[in-house]
């Protein structure tokens, strides 16, 4: 009977080794992958430049060949560079407009669509979306339109909170799909991928790992695809499977020179929470170069945080061991040399630069608490924003809807002094009266003491208060803008409807006569506190 409890024993602790051996295997193969990163990326460039050159040289009447180069530049930064990703997918939008060929068109347009969506664009994304569906598509581009539409539904359900808005997308975003999977040519890539996200929400979870198993397996699937599969599948298997998935994943971005890092930032995670610090700040650094590359700043201030974190722990750690030695030190000295003086003064000296260091890591501590505190706060002022502009959104939507319907139904029976009553109702003073109002509304009541913790930065004769029929006026709205974190004097300028150089005279005008020093006055103004609502 013994002999099979050891037995059994020992069969458990080798497939542990062995388990545990295959992932640092894969964490060594990643580890050199990274070293390999520029080479990548070298490869890329070079293929950048071919089809830039190749366009160069192409002539503006052979739109056919300028518009193939211009999709082979889409294709090679959109997960390498966004800036230059949008760039040359508007300048395929417009070749396909010249081209009149509406099947490049349609297939323009979703692309265009699927970059607005990874950026957060969800206006533009729906505009595009409501545009297609519009025209007979044909099937594999119908396809590609229902994919488009069941990631923009679904991403909205998950950003939307409220139940009645979350759920209706919800339901929008499986009827998309399923529309997706049964039109996608079976043993495609974008059939297995749509058919296994479909198995999942309908609670068929085995199916759905059966289904990205075919893809990380097929040699004919791109290292890109293969990466986002092996993500997916990472959160349907169990956690021993789900590090080596991840790592896999990882390698996959690395070697397709892919630079939406989510694979490299939840890696570092999980190893920081293994207590494998090295390894995760190695991972995190890379995970923020990346995300630098593609020009992801959430991502980046997202990995940034972790690595702070990562950081502070190993420089206690460091500083624990390096206590807990000392302490053995005295312990032995004590004993040895009862009496010596030098040694005691040497000790002391030693604890008191260890009582230095961790006074630096609880300051780092205390630096990245407020860091927190102020990205909860934006996160908390951007969704109360949104929430806000998305109802004024949908009121101009129905406005525009009646306005439509009154202006068809007048076409129709030529009643064109009507159609000029109508066209006179619209007052866009009005309306755009009502956008400051809303806006001005919205902003104090997130920073109810903005007005006066303003004017207290200025001289009695130089401050700045509204009227009695007013909430807030041009002067307080441009650093009231300033303060949500809207920086760029010409987006200001164009928000309040006025010229750049307006803006910049309120704001020198307004800076020179402040209290305070000129270098620390917009800091000033970040620093007025969040109300909350």
């Amino acid at each position: 009977m013994r002999f099979f409890l050891f037995l059994m024993i020992g069969v458990l602790l080798c497939h542990n080794t062995k388990c545990q051996n295959t992932d640092d295997n894969l964490l060594q193969t990643l580890k050199k992958e990274i070293f390999k990163i520029k080479v990548y990326d070298q490869q890329k460039d070079q293929r950048i430049l071919m089809y830039k050159n190749k366009l160069a040289k192409s002539t503006e009447g052979d739109k056919v060949t300028r518009y193939t180069l211009l999709d082979c530049l889409y294709e090679e930064y959109k997960n390498y560079n966004f800036d230059s990703a949008h760039i040359y997918i508007s300048r395929l939008l417009t070749v396909s407009n010249e081209l009149r060929d509406e099947r490049k068109l349609y297939e323009t347009k979703i692309k265009l669509g699927l970059i607005q969506l990874s950026w957060g664009m969800y206006k533009e994304t729906f505009d595009c979306i409501a545009d297609l569906a519009k025209h007979k598509l044909p099937t594999d581009i119908r396809a590609d339109y229902y994919s488009l539409k069941y990631r923009a539904y679904q991403n909205l359900a998950t950003y939307n909170t409220d139940k009645f808005y979350s759920e209706a997308n919800q339901r929008e975003s499986v009827k998309a799909l399923d529309s997706a999977a049964h039109l996608y040519p079976t043993g495609t890539y974008m059939y297995y991928k749509s058919a296994a996200q479909f198995q999942l929400i309908s609670g068929k979870k085995s199916k759905a790992i059966e289904l990205l198993r075919q893809v990380i397996t097929d040699s004919n699937v791109n290292y890109q695809r293969r990466a986002m599969a092996a993500f997916d599948l990472s959160y349907l298997v169990g956690d021993k499977e789900k590090r080596k998935l991840i790592i896999s994943a990882a390698i996959y971005d690395m070697r397709s020179s892919t630079k939406q890092t989510l694979a490299t930032f939840t890696l570092g995670k999980i190893l920081y929470n293994e207590g494998r610090l090295d390894d995760a700040q190695l991972f995190l650094k890379t995970a923020i170069e990346q995300a630098k590359l593609f020009g992801s700043r959430l991502h980046e201030e997202e990995a940034s945080i972790l690595l702070d974190q990562v950081t502070a722990k190993i420089l206690l750690n460091l500083a624990n061991n390096k206590n807990q030695a000392l302490k053995i030190m005295i312990g032995l000295v004590i004993l040895a040399l009862m009496g010596l003086t030098g040694i005691s003064l040497l000790v002391y000296y030693q604890l008191k630069k260890v009582r230095i260091r961790e006074a630096l890591v609880q300051e780092k501590y205390q630096h990245l608490d407020s860091i927190n505190k102020r990205l909860f706060e934006d996160a908390q002022i951007k969704e109360k924003y949104i929430g806000y502009f998305f109802k004024i959104i949908s009121g101009y939507i129905l406005k525009l809807e009646k306005i439509k319907r009154n202006t068809e139904r007048k076409l129709k029976v030529q009643d064109y002094d009507e159609l000029l009553k109508l066209a006179g109702e619209i007052n866009i003073k009005k309306e755009r009266d009502d956008l400051f109002y809303t806006f001005d509304n919205i902003f104090v009541k997130l920073f109810p003491n903005f007005v006066k913790s303003f004017n207290a930065l200025l001289n009695t004769e130089d401050q700045i208060w509204p009227k009695d029929h007013e909430i807030l006026n041009t002067n307080l709205r441009v650093f009231a803008l300033m303060r949500l974190g809207i920086n760029d004097s010409q987006t200001i300028a164009d928000i309040l409807e006025t010229s750049i150089s307006t803006i910049y005279t309120y704001k020198n005008r307004i800076k020179s006569k402040s209290l305070v020093d000129g270098n620390d006055f917009y800091r000033v103004i970040m620093d007025i506190k969040f109300g909350g609502m």
